[in-house]
């Protein structure tokens, strides 16, 4: 039988850093998915749609555009668009002078359904992620993730321009 460390494995100590790391991000956000779909009827992923459609210009975004900023497959974005539109949250419309793809719009209907949610998911942020850190494991937290950011997806870090923005 070959070792684990034979076979390029993760150290104990890797492999604890990774799985508390791992381990509570995932914790939180089965806390965040249910308050969400509790308190506001939404799960998490469909706010973090009408979110960045309501942050976007003209409160709409190329479908394409949208599935990049989600992290999302275009088969997934088309399904969750589609329910948010079955909804009346969200309409789809061919862009002005351009038939090559599809704009997710955010309806007022949408725009008030979201407003009314984000004091929901900005409570429990604080309760499920902030409040159990003390301040110095604040700001360590967000110099960790912005490292993890400089090497996965710097377009992400604060300051950088906003991806909806990014045409």
């Amino acid at each position: 039988m070959t070792s684990d460390e034979q076979v390029g494995w993760l150290s104990p100590d890797e492999l604890r850093v990774f799985r508390a790391f791992n381990r509570a991000w995932e914790a939180a956000t089965a806390r965040l998915d249910a308050d969400m779909e509790r308190a506001a009827g939404l799960p998490r992923s469909y706010f973090d749609i009408l979110w960045r459609l309501r942050r976007a210009p003209e409160r709409s975004l190329r479908m394409s555009r949208l599935a990049e900023i989600t992290q999302s497959k275009s088969s997934r974005i088309t399904h969750a668009v589609g329910r948010l539109e079955a909804d009346g949250l969200v309409r789809r419309e061919v862009p002005p002078g351009d038939r090559r793809g599809w704009l997710a719009v955010l309806t007022d209907e949408g725009l008030r359904r979201v407003e009314q949610a984000a004091p929901v998911y900005a409570a429990s942020v604080r309760e499920h992620v902030l409040d159990p850190l003390t301040g110095q494991a604040r700001d360590q937290l967000t110099a960790i993730g912005e490292t993890l950011l400089a090497r996965l997806d710097p377009e992400a870090l604060p300051g950088a321009p906003d991806k909806e923005e990014r045409t």
